[in-house]
């Protein structure tokens, strides 16, 4: 199944990693900086999955998820947060916001392609 997801993380480094990974699986992504860039970028695009990092410049993640719980047409589209945050506050506070779940740096490339494809499917 070929999925779109949207990848929003201030480290080009796990950008480019998340490029790897999602591109071997055969998914289309998109990237954005920040959570400002990131809902600059969602208004072109219909991600079937959203990735989020937590602590970023601008909008935050905690942030970021909030506003695009916030437009209607996001309501429903899954958001997996990204960080190396593990704190259960912190996770509880995502779920508030509205993530649909966590997965804690550094990433194992196939268990994230799964994940993506369970909450996305």
């Amino acid at each position: 199944m070929s999925l779109t997801v949207l990848a929003v993380d201030d480290s080009r480094t796990i950008r480019d990693m998340l490029k790897l990974a999602l591109k071997d699986a055969g998914m289309e992504l998109h990237v954005a900086e920040d959570g400002v860039h990131g809902l600059e970028v969602l208004e072109g695009i219909e991600p079937d999955a959203i990735i989020s990092d937590i602590n970023m410049p601008r909008l935050d993640g905690f942030g970021f998820i909030e506003a695009v719980r916030g437009q209607e047409k996001h309501r429903a589209t899954p958001i997996l947060v990204l960080t190396t945050e593990s704190a259960p506050e912190l996770k509880a506070r995502a779920r508030a916001a509205g993530a649909s779940g966590w997965i804690v740096k550094p990433f194992d490339p196939p268990k994230l392609v799964k994940a993506l494809q369970m909450v996305a499917g």
